[in-house]
């Protein structure tokens, strides 16, 4: 029986595939037609991201290459949360392993989504911090490219040329200049 709402109902899941970073699932599905199948489900794990905001009314970004995409464009800083961590605390340590600065004050929880909800779960929170100081080189070696402070006023032609790589950039970014005026 389906629900009468459009909500699809779930029969259980097995994984089919699985390390700390993805997990590949296939659900046993009915859709609200009636029809059952089984469904890819790609889990990822929780993700926390940094938004660091200056006087100026700049934003600490990281340009770098994506190879899945083979494109070049701004990051915001960020990582996978550890277990047991809170995702402001996994926010704030990927920010100084990634470029140095350590945030000023307290996190203040901007927005969470989720970034493809028709098929891969990838829970995302970002944190908001309105200002930084630097206190030492970046140590995360994986996470190589240029550091730059990018005043907002760029945010939404670097959205139109397609500069802003991911949901993860694009979503905290342009939310928080749509919400500039009301916080």
């Amino acid at each position: 029986m389906t629900d009468e709402h459009g909500a699809w109902q779930t029969f259980g899941e097995r994984t089919i595939y699985d390390n700390k970073w993805v997990r590949l699932g296939l659900a046993d599905v009915q859709a609200p037609n009636g029809e059952r199948w089984d469904y890819h489900v790609v889990h990822l794990a929780r993700i926390a991201i940094g938004l660091i905001v200056d006087d100026q009314d700049r934003v600490l970004m990281l340009w770098r290459y994506r190879f899945p995409t083979d494109q070049w464009g701004y990051e915001l800083l960020g990582g996978l949360v550890e277990d047991g961590e809170e995702p402001a605390v996994t926010a704030a340590r990927e920010i100084r392993e990634e470029s140095g600065y350590q945030p000023l004050g307290e996190a203040e929880h901007l927005i969470s989504f989720e970034p493809l909800p028709g098929q891969v779960t990838a829970g995302t929170d970002v944190y908001l911090w309105r200002g930084a100081e630097k206190v030492g080189e970046p140590t995360d070696t994986e996470e190589v490219g240029r550091l730059e402070w990018v005043p907002l006023s760029r945010i939404l032609e670097l959205a139109q040329r397609q500069e802003l790589l991911g949901a993860g950039a694009l979503v905290p970014l342009l939310y928080y200049v749509a919400s500039r005026g009301t916080r």
